[in-house]
């Protein structure tokens, strides 16, 4: 059975089409409800299923948190609402709070007219995909409302904020602090808004926040970790060590060096890596995409710390880690996963063992940021009109194998289509920028000659 709603992060589009409509997601309550009623079997006898609801700050999450929950109290089940929380936030609270599920109402980074709906299972991570059928299946039958004396209950966990705070502070050393730095925050205007600068403050670092005054349609707007512009500028206004940006849902970072030099999550994971190696605390290796950099793969290769590539995604990263019973992982975007600290991404954890390794070494974050140098990467988006298989088309192939060739195993070249759009991403990386780009335009010429 194909998922019709279901996508590799939740499911999401634009607030008042399918699927995100207030009636739909209604259901989608209901039929989740419904499933986990029925797999739920470490239940007292009488007692009902519990789900944390959390969301992002755009404006439509006040419609759809209700939609979801009026649909969960339909099939029986009670709801406790954390408001405004973090992705991960969500993940934690739900095995804090003994839940058997937890919901994100939050389309991440994109603007503030979408929206989606993420699942995590009770141990704080994604649902799988039997669990994601089986609502599927559910929300095709019709509704039947619970007796009123079955309803569900909605409760608000007013101190959601607060526990999540000291969950954060508690994947730091006790015996160090961050006192002597000073931070800047990017908050997205998102979820981490209320409480990032709290957990960093309370570490000791002097905190300047930014982005931290949403208003329901300025989330991920010209802020956080995909504009990275405005950290930039306010690290060296406010002449800073260094500063985070979180993205609107807390799950991706990006950090600044007090130069106003940008690091992504490979530059992180690396940072993350070395330190952790260096000290006898990492455990197996590191796990990236398919678009981490080739530079990454190289600087773990020369301290002999096994890579190990994953599908785009940080589900698929979370799987890969699983298999190989390593914790460390991540992409480029910024989703970093320590899995000894969290069962989930989590941007402020993230940051946290940066600081933990910048301390440890006694650098700056320019220090550590300068030992990684990451490979120019061209990447070409290219439309198509006609589904095309990229492994038998003999013109693309042709060029693919002349840019590996030219590159000679100091580059790498991958082609991809798609998840969510009609195209073929063209991607090529190597140490010579004129020459990537060079053969990610002739591979690219010959994927749209293929899809005329």
């Amino acid at each position: 059975m194909t998922k019709k709603y279901f996508g590799t992060d939740g499911i999401r589009g634009r607030v008042g089409e399918s699927p995100i409509t207030p009636d739909f997601v209604m259901r989608l309550g209901y039929a989740a409800g419904k499933v986990l009623t029925q797999v739920s079997s470490n239940l007292a006898k009488g007692a009902h299923p519990a789900v944390l609801i959390g969301k992002d700050t755009r404006i439509s999450g006040y419609m759809l948190e209700a939609a979801l929950e009026a649909g969960l109290s339909a099939a029986g089940v009670d709801v406790l609402l954390t408001g405004p929380m973090p992705t991960p936030a969500v993940a934690y609270l739900t095995r804090a709070l003994r839940a058997q599920a937890g919901i994100v109402i939050s389309a991440s980074h994109n603007p503030y007219y979408d929206n989606g709906i993420k699942f995590f299972s009770s141990a704080g991570a994604k649902l799988g995909d039997a669990i994601e059928h089986a609502i599927e299946a559910e929300l095709a039958q019709s509704m039947q409302v619970m007796e009123s004396a079955q309803l569900g209950k909605a409760k608000r966990i007013d101190d959601a904020a607060g526990r999540y705070v000291e969950f954060c502070k508690s994947t730091f050393p006790s015996s160090m602090d961050l006192r002597g730095l000073k931070i800047v925050l990017d908050c997205a205007h998102g979820a981490t808004y209320h409480v990032a600068p709290n957990v960093f403050h309370e570490l000791g670092a002097e905190v300047i926040a930014i982005g931290n005054k949403p208003d329901g349609l300025n989330i991920n707007e010209q802020v956080g970790s995909t504009h990275p512009q405005a950290l930039q500028k306010a690290v060296l206004a406010g002449k800073a060590d260094l500063g985070i940006a979180f993205d609107g849902d807390g799950d991706r970072v990006m950090m600044v060096d007090s130069l106003g030099r940008l690091l992504d999550g490979d530059q992180l994971l690396y940072i993350i890596a070395s330190g952790l190696h260096k000290n006898g605390q990492l455990q197996g290796g590191v796990v990236g995409t398919l678009m981490t950099n080739l530079a990454l793969e190289h600087a773990l290769e020369k301290l002999s710390i096994p890579f190990a590539r994953a599908k785009v995604g940080d589900r698929y990263v979370l799987e890969l880690l699983n298999e190989k019973g390593w914790l460390l992982g991540g992409e480029n975007s910024g989703h970093i996963l320590t899995l000894d600290k969290h069962s989930s991404g989590d941007a402020i954890i993230a940051a946290l063992q940066v600081l933990h390794a910048l301390i440890l070494s006694g650098q700056t974050l320019s220090d550590l940021g300068a030992k990684l140098s990451l490979y120019p990467q061209v990447l070409i988006n290219v439309s198509t009109a006609n589904k095309i298989n990229l492994d038998e088309h003999a013109p693309i192939q042709a060029a693919v194998k002349s840019a590996e060739q030219a590159l000679a195993g100091s580059g790498r070249v991958l082609l991809r289509a798609s998840g969510t759009e009609a195209k073929i991403r063209v991607m090529v990386e190597g140490q010579d920028a004129g020459l990537v780009q060079k053969l990610a335009e002739a591979i690219a010429a010959a994927v749209k000659l293929a899809a005329a």
